[in-house]
Order: C-alpha cells, then sequence, then structure tokens
C-alpha cells in the first residue's frame, strides 16, 4: 500500500527524490551539452538527429475505411526516442529539486506528482513546438474548436500512455520508492466542464493529436469550475473546486499572448461611414496552454485557456490608502470574476450580464489570436478572401456564437472591410454543432441586455437579421402574407423584434400593389337607399401591414441564438442520426428546407485510448489477445473480430476475471467514497450522468423503490427466487439553482439509506450515490459495471457518450430509443440492448394525451407515489416532486417527461435484465457483443468526419 513518503524497496526508511544519483552517463551527458535534466537533453538530441528529414503532408482525409494516420516509425530510432527508467527517475529527481512547488523537507506524493507531471510535460513541449513549428512553415489550414468546456479529467496517466511510457514511469517512480497509481491519484481533475458536452471536447482533441489534423481547443480557464458536490442529510450540497488550489503543472502561462476584451461604452461613426467602438469597460485575456499528445505519433496539439485580468493601473491605490479596499479592487475583482465560475446562476440580471461576458470573452480572445496567428504565416498586404482556406472555426453548441458578429466586426471595424467581405467569409469559416432540442438550452439573450454590454455586435447581428428577412422574402415571396409572417416568426434571429424600415416599406408596397385596381362603379338611382359601408373592414394595407408584423408590447426582445448560428455558419451538425432527424424535421425545420446542404450527421464517439485502454488495462489485455494486435487502439473496427469468439468458453472466463477485478476496484471505491459495502458478485447497475428531468434519474429510483417495495411483501425465499442482488449506482451533479433535480438527488440518497440498512433485505439490493462525480471516478466505475442506463425520455437527449463508454467496456444497456442509443443498439444487435419506452415520434402525441386527461396511470405507478408519501424514506415532504408526475397541465406538472407512461414498460424491461444476468454465459456473450460492435463510436471516426466534410482539413505527419 502506498504511504505518504517515498519507501525504498530495500528499506523502510523514507528515502528524499534528492538522492537517488543518476547514472554517471546521464551527468555527464548532461555538463556536455550545458543543461541539468538528462532527459530533456535526450529528447533534444533525438529531435535535432531527426528533424533534418523530408517534411511531408500526408492526406487519408478521404480514406474510407478511416485508417489513422500515425508517424512513420524510423528505422533504429525508437530506442533512443523512448527514455529508459533511469533518465526518468533522474528527470523526476531534477524537477523535485529545481523546480519546486513543495517544502525540500515534504517528500510526499503530491510532491512526487508535480515533480513526474513536469518531467513529462517536458517531453511535451519538445513535440508540441516541433508539431506548431511544423503547421507555421507548411502554412496548413487549421481547425478551431472552441468550447466553454473541456472536461479532460487527470492528464498524466493519459499522457504516459499516449506517449509509450507507462511502464518506464512505472519502474522510474519505483525506483524512487513510488506506485504509479498512487502517484497519479494526487492530480486533482481540472475543473473545465459538467458532462457529456466537456468530454466530448476532449475526446476531440485527443482524436485530432492522434490522427495528425492541425487544430487548436479555446476554452476559459475556470479558477473554480462548476463546483465540488457532498452528499450530506440534505442531499446535495456545493462549495467551490480547489483543483487550481496548488497550482496546476500541465499549463504554461503566456504572458506575451494576451488581448483586449470590451464591454459596454458606444458606437461612433466615422465620415466615411466606419464604425468604431469606444469606451466602456477594458480588460485583458491572456493566454494559459496545456498540451494534447497524440497516441503513438509526436503530434502534440494545443488547448489554449484565456484568463481575464486587468493591468495594475487599474487598481486604486489612493482609494485603498483611503481605507476604500472595496472601491479600489473593483476594477480587478470585475475581470477576474469572469473566469471564476463555469456557468453562473442567471436568475439575476448580474449573473445573466456575468454568463454573456464568459461567452463574449471565449470569442473575442480566441478570434484575435486566430486571426493574429493566419496575419502571420500570410504576405503582406493579408489576402482575406483566403481567411476561410486556411482557418475553420467550429462552435462547439450555442455557448461560442458570439463569434460570428465578433469576426464580422473585427473584419470591418479593424481590417477595413465591407460589410459583403465580412459577411461572405464568415459564412464561409464557422459553423455550429447543435447539442439539445430542448428549448431551454436554445440560448436567448436579451436585446437589451446585449445592446447595453455589446452596443457594436447587436448592430451587426440587426445587420444579419435584415439579411435573413431578405432572403426569406426572395425565397417564400410576399403574395401569402400568412406564410411570410409564419417564417419570420420561425426564423429571425431578432424575435419580438420591429421588422427594418426597408423591409416595412417593402411589405407595404407589395400589398398595396395586390389590391384590385378600381373597378368603374354604377351610381345608383337617387330613388335607391345606398348603403353605408362598415368602417370596421376598411382598414388600410399599411394599418393591415402593422397589426400583422408589429411586435407584443407584453412579449421581451430577444436574441436567438441557435438561428445566428444556422445563418451565419456554413454548416450544421446534429450529434446522432435521431438527433440530427430532429434538427432538420422539427428544431430547425424551416431553415432545413431553405439550405438543407448546410445539415449534416456527425455521431459523437468517445477516445479508445482513455475509455478503454488505460482505465480498463485487464479488459484491454483480453481484446488484444483475441484479436490478435493492439491495433484495435487506433482502429477500433479490430474490435468487430470479436463477435466471432463470443460463444468461446476461454473467452468468457477471461472476460468474467476482467470484468469481476474492476468490480473489486468499485467495491473499494465504494466503501471509501461512501461507506457502504457492496458485494462484487451483485449486477452493478450503474446511471451517472448530469442530472436533470429528461434523463429521469427519478424513473430509476421510482423502478427501485417498486423493487423494494415488492421485496417487503415476500419471504426470504421469494426473494431471492424473484430477484439477483443489485447495486444500483448514481453519480451526477444537479445545477445548483435546479431545485427539482436537487429534490431528486435527496430523494435517491434517501431510499438509499433506508434500503442499505434494511437487514432483511442485506445484499440483494443497495442504493449507492456516488459524491462529485467525474471523469476520475467515470474510469473507476465504467469498467467495473455491468449494466448502465440511459433511459431518457425518447426525442430529448442529442446523443450521449457515457453509452458509448459503457459499451465499449462491455457493459449491456438499457434504455429508450434516443440519442446515440439508436446506433448502438444496431451495432451490437437488438438481443443484447435492453429496450423499452414510448419512441420519439410517439411524444407529442402523448402530451397531447396528458392534456386532455385521457391518459390512465398503471396501478403499480400509483402504489410507488402513495409508498413515498408514506414516509417510509424519511420525514422530507416529497409533495413537490410526486406533485410533479401528476395533473394534466402547469408548469411543473402533468409528468412533462412522461415517467408514468413509461413505467410500466421499464418494469417488465428490468424483469427482462434479471432473468439474463442468471446466466452468465448468455450475459458475457452479451457483454462481448457489446464491445465487439462498439466500434464505430470511436472519437477518431468522428474527427475524420468532421475533417473531412466541415472543416476541409488533411492530416499533416510530422517528420
Amino acid at each position: 500500500m502506498a504511504t505518504s513518503s517515498a519507501v525504498s524497496a530495500n528499506s523502510s526508511r523514507p528515502i528524499s527524490l534528492a538522492s537517488l544519483k543518476p547514472p554517471p552517463s546521464f551527468f555527464d551527458f548532461a555538463f556536455k551539452i550545458g543543461s541539468s535534466n538528462p532527459l530533456l537533453i535526450r529528447f533534444k538530441s533525438w529531435h535535432l538527429k531527426h528533424s533534418r528529414r523530408n517534411l511531408s503532408i500526408k492526406n487519408v482525409a478521404g480514406d474510407q475505411k478511416l485508417r489513422s494516420p500515425v508517424a512513420e516509425k524510423v528505422p533504429g530510432v525508437k530506442d533512443s526516442f523512448l527514455p529508459d527508467s533511469a533518465s526518468i527517475a533522474s528527470s523526476i529527481k531534477y524537477h523535485a529539486e529545481f523546480t519546486p512547488s513543495f517544502s525540500p523537507n515534504h517528500v510526499e506524493l503530491p510532491k512526487a506528482f508535480f515533480a513526474t507531471a513536469e518531467s513529462v510535460r517536458d517531453m511535451l513541449i519538445i513535440n508540441w513546438n516541433a508539431t506548431y513549428e511544423y503547421y507555421e512553415k507548411m502554412n496548413v489550414k487549421q481547425a478551431y474548436y472552441l468550447s466553454m468546456e473541456f472536461l479532460q479529467g487527470r492528464a498524466l496517466l493519459n499522457a504516459i500512455g499516449n506517449l509509450e511510457l507507462s511502464g518506464a514511469y512505472a519502474e522510474a517512480l519505483k525506483k524512487l520508492g513510488y506506485d504509479l497509481e498512487a502517484v497519479a491519484e494526487k492530480e486533482p481533475d481540472a475543473a473545465l466542464g459538467n458532462g457529456g458536452l466537456g468530454r466530448l471536447a476532449s475526446c476531440f482533441l485527443d482524436s485530432l493529436a492522434t490522427l495528425n489534423y492541425p487544430a487548436w481547443g479555446y476554452g476559459l480557464r475556470y479558477k473554480y469550475g462548476l463546483f465540488k458536490q457532498f452528499i450530506t442529510k440534505d442531499g446535495q450540497e456545493e462549495v467551490a473546486e480547489n483543483w487550481l488550489q496548488l497550482g496546476n503543472p500541465w499549463e504554461i502561462v503566456r504572458h506575451d499572448v494576451s488581448y483586449p476584451v470590451k464591454f459596454y461604452g458606444q458606437v461612433v461613426s466615422g465620415p466615411d461611414g466606419s464604425k468604431k467602438w469606444v469606451g466602456g469597460e477594458d480588460i485583458k485575456a491572456v493566454a494559459y496552454d496545456v498540451p494534447i499528445p497524440g497516441y503513438k505519433t509526436k503530434t502534440t496539439i494545443n488547448l489554449r485557456l484565456w484568463s481575464t485580468w486587468v493591468g495594475s493601473e487599474e487598481f486604486d491605490l489612493h482609494a485603498f490608502n483611503a481605507g476604500g479596499h472595496d472601491k479600489a479592487y473593483e476594477a480587478l475583482f470585475n475581470a477576474e470574476k469572469i473566469c471564476y465560475i463555469l456557468y453562473p446562476g442567471d436568475e439575476s440580471l448580474e449573473g445573466k450580464t456575468l454568463r454573456l461576458k464568459q461567452q463574449y470573452t471565449l470569442c473575442s480572445a480566441s478570434l484575435q489570436d486566430i486571426i493574429a496567428r493566419f496575419e502571420g504565416r500570410s504576405e503582406n498586404p493579408v489576402n482575406w478572401e483566403n481567411f476561410p482556406e486556411k482557418v475553420a472555426v467550429q462552435m462547439n453548441d450555442t455557448h461560442p456564437t458570439l463569434c460570428i458578429p465578433e469576426l464580422i466586426r473585427i473584419l470591418m471595424d479593424v481590417k477595413g472591410l465591407s460589410w459583403e467581405e465580412a459577411w461572405n467569409i464568415t459564412q464561409r469559416t464557422v459553423a455550429y454543432t447543435n447539442h439539445t432540442v430542448l428549448p431551454e438550452a436554445l440560448e436567448k439573450w436579451s436585446v437589451n441586455l446585449i445592446e447595453e454590454l455589446l452596443p457594436r455586435h447587436i448592430e451587426i447581428i440587426k445587420m444579419i437579421d435584415e439579411e435573413l428577412i431578405n432572403t426569406i422574402i426572395s425565397e417564400y415571396g410576399t403574395e401569402d402574407i400568412d406564410l411570410l409572417q409564419q417564417k419570420l416568426k420561425q426564423m429571425r434571429i431578432l424575435d419580438n423584434f420591429e421588422l427594418p424600415a426597408s423591409i416595412v416599406e417593402l411589405l407595404v408596397n407589395a400589398q398595396e400593389s395586390s389590391v384590385d385596381p378600381v373597378e368603374e362603379v354604377e351610381v345608383p338611382d337617387e330613388d335607391e337607399p345606398i348603403e353605408e359601408e362598415d368602417e370596421s373592414d376598411a382598414l388600410s394595407a399599411e394599418e393591415k401591414q402593422g397589426v400583422t408584423f408589429e411586435p407584443d408590447p407584453d412579449l421581451p426582445k430577444v436574441v436567438h441564438m441557435a438561428n445566428l448560428c444556422v445563418v451565419g455558419g456554413h454548416a450544421v451538425n446534429g450529434v446522432a442520426e435521431i438527433h440530427s432527424e430532429i434538427v432538420k424535421n422539427d428544431v430547425f425545420k424551416d431553415f432545413y428546407e431553405l439550405w438543407p446542404e448546410k445539415f449534416q450527421n456527425k455521431t459523437n464517439g468517445v477516445t479508445p485510448r482513455r475509455w478503454i485502454r488505460f482505465c480498463n488495462p485487464a479488459l484491454s489485455k483480453v481484446i488484444t489477445k483475441w484479436t490478435g494486435s493492439e491495433d484495435w487502439v487506433l482502429n477500433t473496427e479490430k474490435l468487430s473480430a470479436l463477435q466471432k469468439f463470443a460463444d468461446n468458453l476461454e473467452l468468457q472466463s477471461e472476460w468474467r476475471e476482467a470484468k469481476r477485478s474492476n468490480k473489486m476496484k468499485v467495491a473499494a471505491f465504494l466503501r471509501e467514497k461512501t461507506g457502504y459495502v457492496v458485494s462484487p458478485d451483485a449486477m452493478f447497475d450503474v446511471q451517472v450522468k448530469r442530472i436533470h428531468e429528461y434523463k429521469r434519474q427519478l424513473l430509476n429510483i421510482m423502478g427501485i423503490v417498486y423493487r423494494y417495495k415488492k421485496m417487503k411483501e415476500m419471504t426470504p425465499e421469494e426473494r431471492n427466487a424473484e430477484y439477483v442482488p443489485r447495486v444500483c449506482i448514481f453519480g451526477g451533479k444537479a445545477f445548483a439553482t435546479y431545485v427539482q433535480a436537487k429534490r431528486i438527488v435527496k430523494f435517491i440518497t434517501d431510499v438509499g439509506v433506508m434500503i442499505n440498512h434494511d437487514p432483511e433485505i442485506g445484499d440483494l439490493l443497495k442504493v449507492v450515490f456516488v459524491p462529485d462525480y467525474n471523469v476520475s471516478v467515470a474510469e473507476v466505475l465504467i469498467p467495473g459495471s455491468d449494466l448502465s442506463q440511459h433511459i431518457s425520455t425518447a426525442g430529448m437527449e442529442a446523443s450521449g457518450t457515457s453509452n458509448m463508454k459503457f459499451a465499449m467496456n462491455g457493459c449491456a444497456l438499457i434504455g429508450t430509443l434516443d440519442g446515440a442509443n439508436v446506433e448502438i443498439r444496431q451495432q451490437v444487435g437488438e438481443d443484447n440492448f435492453f429496450l423499452f419506452g414510448a419512441r420519439a415520434h410517439e411524444i407529442a402525441g402523448l402530451r397531447k394525451e396528458r392534456a386532455e386527461g385521457k391518459f390512465v396511470p398503471d396501478s403499480r405507478f400509483e402504489d410507488v407515489k402513495d409508498y413515498v408519501r408514506s414516509g417510509v424514506f424519511g420525514p422530507y415532504n416529497y409533495d413537490e416532486l410526486m406533485g410533479s408526475l401528476e395533473g394534466n397541465d402547469g408548469f411543473g406538472r402533468a409528468d412533462y417527461f412522461l415517467v408514468g407512461k413509461d413505467f410500466p414498460s421499464y418494469l417488465e424491461c428490468q424483469e427482462k435484465v434479471d432473468k439474463a444476468y442468471r446466466d452468465q454465459e448468455r450475459w458475457t456473450k452479451m457483454s462481448i457483443m457489446n464491445t465487439a460492435g462498439s466500434y464505430k463510436f470511436s472519437s477518431d471516426r468522428t474527427i475524420h468526419q468532421y475533417a473531412r466534410d466541415i472543416w476541409r482539413i488533411e492530416p499533416v505527419v510530422l517528420p
């Protein structure tokens, strides 16, 4: 067992890292070169020796088999490229002495981690610099991936795994008296993301580097991230995340790379019609770079994170000395708080303003950096028409939408381009990935807020909106005003906003011209009475136009960010086949009819390096043996070879042995984190993801309550005959202001307390909520899972990525036909997926049925609600939670996510799960088939598709 001090293999006495002497040859070498770090010298020497080889670009973007382009092996080089354990130990020792983050008297695991990470970073920096020097020299087109989240997880084991140095580092640390896993556990998870959106972004960076694509990631360097989650008797409690408390050994601050970011102020016009944004609040965004290494390649790409600050001149020294300390620090605090928290609460105006500041900071700093890099590679004068030929910008969801008006602003106001030129360049450069169909996640920002915070950008957004209106009128004409009104309502970027004057005039003229010409009126005889005209029907064309298109004063004026993304970019993609169909036929139906060529599908993927090769070495060893090589790590299609061995009893035995070893780790982890003792012989049934009503953790826990209630009504013999032992594991964070989600967390933990302490039930059923779920927790839970729940209301989960990770690790899935579940079921086979629930096309009708009072709930569902309300799970009042599942209409009621509708189907499906698990040969075959069928869900495959179809970039293999 690892201790807090380094312990010699031959002695129980703690030793100092500094006391370990490297081989004399390394110090001699270091002295001659003029450096004290022998590992760095050796690595640099290798690069100098082999950097003179011919430079080349390898085009494999069109490879239909999606083979991975990996740097060619140089004969005789591998041994000199990969350092041995002695030189690694020397490097770790060097950093312990000369890159100190801790006192020399404290030789404990955190210090060992920092010294180890810094030794790895040395090698990454060499590859990193070589990568971008080569990209600059070859002037290749580069992709830039902008995301508010990058959920990286721990970096040490991933980095040394990609460098093929896991064994050497384990041996080196053993020489120093340390265990590699114990050292790695001292690394905190980077708090730069929340869930699947951020983890997807990190998987993409891994694949981009591994496949040798020239690309960067851009994000924000959050000081506290989302939050650290604690589970108490009151449910979820949040405290600030402390991931940066001891520093981050992977990042390098670039003090020479900073850009001004402006808020507020005003727009002034020049005599030539040019615009300039002046005044307001000015801050600086400074770059922090994190190297991202590829697997078995020298390519190391960059994740650039922005931190915000202001210069010392903004500190009000006079106010401070006069006792006005808060006033003195105000400007500094306003700048720094932009990068404090991921997704600050936006219930207040201040919260909304801060979120918008975050989004604009990401967009503005990143685009200024991208443009500066483009100009640095361009001839003078710069040919801006070539910008889209050298730059591709991908917006990961709507958070980076302000890239569109910001790029136009820079091109027009700073670089002097015309509107037409800037608009054309922007549309050819930017692309958008949609990740949700939930209305609350399709961002809408107040026009007034943007106008105050970003006055120039609202002007540009109005210009884009007018451009769109003209396109709509050109497409649909003005003859059918009702149709035109409908299209404008659905498609405009500015919702409930007055039409531009030029458009109003056009529509009025169109209306007037459509009036029938005056016919000759027959004059009646004097004796005939004259009928008076009904003045209520005598509205003028202009008056009718005003009635039709005038904004509603009772509704807010908002900017539809998703509409802006669709209009301003050249490509829009969903992230699963069913999601992309919903995007085309529902979410952006009118846009798809107008621009069908823009819409694509790019099913999500996960990196097989982190999510099976490194986190599940036991199963990886079995896969390598039965597929014949480790080629599957780079070419996951090789996993399909396991299908032909799925009935082989020897493979099944080895498979179960690997799974059990992982379950033992999970059991130990749960005991350490929660105090609960669980049996590894039970089925491990896992649902880990963000807590949200549409993901239906509530359906899962109510199913567990039903199971528990039935168990209590049975004799011990009946229970054992009816049910297989289960450990039901939950994990995930509820957003701090999402009251209903926090009620669900409280409910799960209360149910767990009751069941886990019931001696009648014993090991037959356990319920465990794992606190502070993150990437590192996932790397323990996923390899040891038997069943994984992906049970969202059909049509509401865009894709999911955890479903792919579980399948890849041989876990059976229970789920609805939603998101990537559809494709996973197709790949692994219908017999190996537990399907239940309503289909996506039925959801609207079922909600309508509910609204009309026609839904009759299943008696078992009603029994469970009554059981919960009886107080069996404690004194907490669950009326609000149960009430959300009742009634026929109203906010927070009427079971919008159809828990009650799918409950009977869910229970019946769980009975099938129990039956299948009793037959371990059948279950193991299902597990093997899940891994074999998961090859399609590698992020390598997804990145190839992005690169080929959207970014139009090619792999660049370093010499």
